[in-house]
């Protein structure tokens, strides 16, 4: 069971692998989707609120991309989490059952939900990632 929408997850695995992979220079939107296997588009969408969010930087131009906005170790995954769904308390509606007993318990759960992915930061999934989250690259040094 995943507690997380599909676009929270491919939001946090952009920005990890943007951590992992831009050395240097900006990781495109392209290469991104590639490696995650999302479309294009749908992935566009999320690097946007991403980077409003600050967590990502976009790059312009013909070498352009996403970088990371700060370091990784001050970018939490609950903040990924925020900056791509909307996450708010609706007014819960229904039988007072519902209103009075089980919405104040999930609205409680979900706060220390997120509260727990606000104790993890990205610096902590590339180091879990190691070597698997980086593939070796080519080097064409002379």
């Amino acid at each position: 069971m995943t507690l997380l929408p599909s676009r929270a997850l491919y939001a946090v695995a952009a920005v990890l692998d943007v951590a992992l992979h831009a050395r240097g220079s900006p990781v495109s939107a392209k290469a991104l989707a590639g490696r995650l296997d999302v479309g294009p588009r749908h992935l566009e969408a999320v690097l946007q609120h991403l980077v409003r969010a600050g967590i990502l930087k976009g790059v312009r131009g013909p070498r352009g991309g996403y970088e990371l906005g700060r370091e990784r170790r001050r970018i939490s995954v609950g903040e990924v989490v925020r900056a791509v769904e909307r996450i708010e308390e609706p007014e819960p509606t229904g039988p007072d059952l519902i209103r009075q007993a089980i919405a104040p318990a999930i609205a409680q759960a979900a706060g220390e939900f997120l509260a727990a992915l606000d104790r993890i930061s990205i610096d902590e999934l590339c180091r879990a990632a190691g070597p698997a989250g980086v593939p070796p690259q080519a080097d064409f040094t002379i």
